[in-house]
């Protein structure tokens, strides 16, 4: 059976990874090439400028601010997704009280429901929810001003995205509406695979439902969690944060950048200004923080498998 063994493997394999090789690794190697020149991407010729472009984003103030941006969003919105995410999740498959003639370990009542209830925002698109909430938001004649003015709050009429203090937050606000209920059904699975015999010792012993879930079940899907986490803080600095605010606010990137973040800025200045070897430097930067990110996260969710 070891006959060819290494030969079937590379067959299988070698396919694949140079598909990646092409299509992936190869990108960025050339955008790191790119980063020493001088390209305006419109033009086949250009000249390397050295360490110019990199000398440059580290003076460049809107850099500054949507590395801020971003960082923000890689912390805050993992956290509150996935927080958000593990309560519901445990609700509907663990926190629900015992019912006459039921199982011992139940979700609340609902809880089918309430799990198409979570998952519906993914089955819109990214540009759809943008531009829902984008409409919701408007000062004039948005639902959330027009219901404040119709409960007779109309003193409190907020301008959300065209305020600098509150777009940023509006912007997680939505982004965290439309991922939580993947995490949902993500933890849902994983807390199925999880004995009940587990739960229904916890419940002989006396543990409540904060016990519960703190010795037992996040312990078991410690692995999913972390996973999760560094999935939502890729989503958060890429391509989900560049959607909603390149269709939800103004300029995009406005009021007085307080919604610009690195990938929106990669965008605008290789696109709109231009200049695709700075582009491709903040670009090379935006790879810095995205793997700094995930190695952090692994090397902090550390910690002993647990076997069940």
């Amino acid at each position: 059976m070891q006959h060819g063994k290494y030969r079937f493997i590379v067959g299988f394999l070698a396919l694949p990874l140079g598909l990646y090789a092409l299509f992936v690794v190869w990108p960025f190697i050339q955008s790191i090439y790119y980063s020493f020149t001088d390209w305006t991407g419109l033009s086949p010729e250009f000249k390397m400028v050295g360490l110019d472009n990199y000398r440059r984003m580290l003076d460049d103030d809107i850099f500054w601010k949507s590395l801020q941006h971003s960082l923000m969003f890689a912390v805050a919105l993992p956290l509150v997704t996935i927080s958000l995410a593990l309560f519901f999740a445990f609700m509907i498959n663990v926190g629900g009280r015992r019912r006459k003639g039921g199982p011992v370990i139940s979700g609340v009542r609902g809880s089918s429901f309430y799990k198409i209830v979570y998952f519906f925002p993914q089955v819109l698109s990214i540009a759809i929810v943008a531009l829902l909430f984008a409409f919701a938001y408007n000062p004039d004649s948005g639902a959330i001003n027009s219901f404040f003015r119709g409960v007779g709050l109309d003193g409190l009429q907020p301008l959300w995205l065209g305020d600098p203090d509150l777009a940023l937050w509006c912007v997680m606000a939505v982004l965290v509406w439309s991922t939580v209920g993947f995490f949902v059904v993500l933890f849902s699975a994983g807390m199925a695979s999880i004995p009940a015999d587990l739960y229904e010792a916890a419940l002989l012993d006396g543990a409540g439902r904060a016990a519960t879930f703190f010795r037992i079940t996040l312990p078991l899907l410690w692995d999913t969690v972390q996973s999760g986490w560094v999935y939502m803080g890729i989503l958060a600095l890429g391509a989900e944060s560049f959607a909603v605010v390149q269709i939800m606010t103004t300029g995009p990137g406005g009021p007085d950048y307080s919604t610009t973040v690195m990938v929106l800025y990669v965008y605008q200045k290789a696109f709109r200004d231009g200049q695709a070897a700075y582009a491709t430097t903040i670009g090379v930067a935006l790879l810095v923080v995205t793997l700094a990110f995930a190695a952090v996260v692994m090397r902090l969710g550390r910690r002993e498998r647990l076997e069940y």
